[in-house]
């Protein structure tokens, strides 16, 4: 499977854009641990247009992440097309366009999932942007506004003909959000439609080796998206991938990982979290242990989506004070006392 001249081996699987998740701490440890493409925060073209600084702090890849990925979202062509012009000079290996976000303060506003309500806007944006720039663009969307609205495969081929290099798909409507089961039947429709020439992304409650095995068998896709499974859990693609294609050559480091180790990449992630929030590369750690940290609060989301920590009695009183901790000094004492 390739997406335009980016080849991948058999059965890829890649890290999904997710907002306040994604950062280049996350995606580099979801890439160590098997992730074959990764993608960035969701990107505002209008805030990138402006320059804001934020925004294109966003824009950061690193080499050993590679094939990145970075994802813009808007609502008017010819700003999605001056955005993507910027990003294509941070040299990512592709431009993904934000179809499917479905949170009301991009989708009321017309961009992301909003555009499953207008169509031609949608379209319009697509063509802007892929005759904007040189590098593959992809799309990701959902299968329509709503249950009366499964516009999918109509939507795909007409995405499909404006150029894009591949297609993900999120097996939901807008209106689900995130409830209910995702729904990859649609997918399976898309994939087989003998219209479509590009790669099929299947994306949405793949969290075991054995779904996504079905979502490659069953449905045919190309490369399964993994998003929120992968919160508090990087290692996950490892303990897939390697159930799913590699049980005769097994990577040691993905599989047999203890309790210790579990824990021990957890900190890891907290530690590159404050480098990347707070310090500069070349500042010692060890002086600002005792300080309020921006990234010891981003890192939050993972400590309470972490699984590994499931099914230990009275652990209750332990979960908040990890999720309470403002230094790093008292965050990693807590969590290596666990």
């Amino acid at each position: 499977m390739q997406i335009s001249n980016i080849k991948f081996p058999e059965k890829p699987l890649f890290l999904a854009p997710m907002e306040d998740v994604t950062d280049p701490a996350f995606r580099l440890l979801c890439k160590r641990f098997g992730a074959d493409m990764v993608t960035t925060e969701f990107v505002s073209a209008d805030a990138l247009v402006r320059n804001v600084n934020r925004t294109v702090q966003k824009l950061t890849i690193a080499a050993e992440e590679r094939p990145v990925a970075i994802q813009i979202y808007g609502k008017d062509a010819a700003t999605m097309a001056e955005a993507a012009k910027i990003v294509e000079h941070a040299k990512p290996d592709v431009i993904d366009l934000n179809f499917g976000c479905p949170v009301k303060k991009v989708a009321s506003k017309g961009a992301g999932a909003g555009l499953l309500r207008d169509i031609p806007k949608m379209i319009e944006i697509t063509k802007a942007v892929v005759n904007a720039v040189k590098i593959p663009v992809t799309a990701k969307t959902r299968l329509g506004w709503d249950s009366d609205n499964l516009i999918i495969v109509d939507l795909a081929e007409r995405l499909h003909d404006c150029g894009i290099a591949a297609l993900t798909i999120h097996g939901r409507t807008r209106a689900q959000m995130y409830t209910g089961q995702a729904d990859w039947t649609l997918i399976g429709v898309v994939k087989n439609n003998s219209r479509m020439k590009i790669p099929i992304i299947g994306n949405g409650d793949v969290a075991t080796a054995e779904r996504a095995e079905e979502c490659f068998d069953k449905y045919g896709v190309d490369a399964v998206m993994i998003g929120r499974a992968a919160i508090g859990q990087a290692w996950i693609f490892g303990e897939i991938k390697n159930k799913l294609i590699t049980k005769n050559n097994i990577n040691k480091e993905n599989v047999f990982l203890s309790f210790e180790d579990k824990k021990n990449i957890l900190k890891q992630y907290i530690i590159s979290s404050v480098y990347y929030l707070d310090l500069p590369a070349c500042e010692p750690i060890d002086n600002h242990l005792n300080e309020r940290l921006k990234g010891i609060i981003h890192s939050r989301r993972h400590l309470a989506a972490t699984p590994i920590f499931k099914g230990i009695s009275n652990f209750k009183q332990t979960r908040i004070a990890m999720l309470r901790a403002e230094t790093l000094n008292e965050l990693l004492k807590i969590i290596d006392g666990i």
